[in-house]
């Protein structure tokens, strides 16, 4: 690779937001997360995918399970308990043998569209039984969910929703499953997810192919979640983000850890494999852009954690417009005295 090449597409990409985020992201963000119309995803391929994961995947991972284990921490800070409880695809097995008896969970309904992943789960269910919990498996696909309405008292996704072409739909689905006062939690990697690979991709394409093609998926942005939640027509929605930096030895090792983890490439226009010579420029650019002194290279996963109830009278309303008893005049006034002094 032209090394001058390689510095002038390095600054371009990091510098004001970077080319990388305006194909890879924002033009695909609005469809990724708030379109029902336009289809992204090829969801025959992901479930391919994932019944391949269910004999790749380790027994356990730390990412998925820091990311599962965030998650459930939510059921701690509710006073009630989720009797009936539907776990949908991504991480199931890692929000089973994570629950611990959190959210006094006594049905727990596991489902996903892989036959073999279910398989997966319902043999460590029967290594390691979850005591004093019902559990059933179901084959389902989230965008058509087989749930009775209101039969729900707890719905959890982990990593999986980013997947679904209809995000609001699939969430809106979710809340018609719910009960009144049920909760809705998912976990779905943002867009600032393998941000690292993204720009290697881009550069080693340029300099290689002369253009780009679509590689990564693309990932709702922390903006949108309030939105989707509010759209899904969820009551007190609630959205918070945390980054996760892993350390690999190589590229190499990411890619096979993204493969296990079920998170390949799914794009219906998804372009033709990667030539070898772009591969390892690809593999080149990573290590001289962000490996570290020890060789090591980071990737860095964002993810997005959503919370919303199902509507109920109970819950805390906001104020009818025009009740307010104290106007922002006099509180103006009140502070500006009280500068005074």
């Amino acid at each position: 690779m032209r090394t001058s090449s390689m510095k002038y597409w390095q600054r371009r990409l990091l510098a004001g937001g970077g080319i990388w985020k305006r194909l890879y992201s924002t033009e695909f963000a609005d469809d990724a997360g708030q379109s029902s119309k336009v289809k992204i995803f090829d969801r025959h391929l992901k479930q391919k995918q994932r019944d391949r994961v269910a004999w790749l995947m380790q027994p356990k991972d730390s990412l998925v399970d820091a990311v599962a284990e965030n998650l459930l921490d939510r059921l701690e800070d509710c006073k009630r308990t989720f009797p009936t409880t539907l776990c949908m695809g991504g991480s199931l097995e890692a929000v089973r043998r994570l629950l611990r008896g959190r959210g006094g969970i006594e049905k727990l309904i596991m489902m996903d569209t892989s036959n073999d992943m279910v398989k997966l789960c319902k043999n460590a269910e029967m290594r390691m039984p979850n005591e004093n919990i019902e559990t059933s498996y179901v084959v389902g696909d989230e965008e058509f969910l087989p749930i009775k309405e209101s039969s729900l008292d707890l719905v959890i996704s982990c990593l999986g929703l980013h997947w679904t072409n209809d995000l609001p739909g699939a969430m809106i689905q979710a809340r018609l499953a719910l009960k009144p006062d049920g909760l809705f939690l998912a976990a779905i990697l943002g867009g600032d997810t393998l941000k690292e690979l993204r720009i290697a991709c881009t550069v080693a394409q340029m300099e290689r192919e002369g253009g780009i093609s679509p590689r990564l998926s693309p990932l709702a942005q922390v903006r949108d979640a309030g939105n989707l939640l509010t759209r899904a027509g969820f009551m007190l929605p609630g959205v918070d983000v945390d980054e996760y930096t892993v350390r690999y030895k190589n590229p190499l090792e990411l890619i096979e850890h993204l493969r296990a983890m079920g998170e390949s490439n799914a794009l219906i226009h998804r372009g033709k494999i990667l030539n070898r010579e772009t591969a390892l420029a690809t593999a080149a650019v990573y290590e001289s852009m962000f490996a570290a002194e020890d060789g090591t290279v980071p990737a860095t996963f964002q993810v997005i954690y959503m919370t919303g109830w199902r509507e109920h009278p109970s819950q805390q309303k906001a104020k009818q417009r025009g009740s307010a008893t104290i106007s922002f005049k006099d509180i103006q006034k009140q502070f500006g005295q009280s500068d005074e002094r």
